[in-house]
């Protein structure tokens, strides 16, 4: 499996533990402390890591760190908007579109030869 391909996937994994760390606490644990819902939040984000770690590091085989960066904010918004959307039951918003034309462009820049 292409490099890129194995460093996107594991980020997108990541991610999806990411989102649910850092936002699915305002679903699930409102009625609780704020440190309860750190704790769980930390032991959801260790999962985060253990995908994170990996794909980086297999990505700075091929990809700059800049690439790197770049390909995590791609997936993030692209793994957020649903999650933000679908789960927590926000409105989809136009500014999701012009967020994601510009991280096109980011893209476009960061990834030219």
């Amino acid at each position: 499996m292409p490099i890129l391909l194995q460093t996107a996937a594991l980020l997108i994994l990541s991610n999806l533990f990411m989102t649910f760390a850092w936002y699915g606490h305002l679903k699930n644990l409102l009625s609780y402390p704020w440190y309860i819902a750190a704790l769980v939040s930390w032991s959801i984000a260790l999962f985060e890591y253990l995908l994170q770690v990996p794909a980086n590091r297999i990505g700075f085989s091929d990809l700059s760190v800049a690439q790197l960066r770049i390909l995590q904010e791609v997936i993030s918004l692209s793994v957020f908007v649903p999650f933000a959307v679908l789960y927590l039951e926000q409105p989809l918003k136009l500014d999701y579109l012009w967020a994601g034309l510009c991280l096109i462009g980011a893209v476009y820049f960061i990834f030219r030869t």
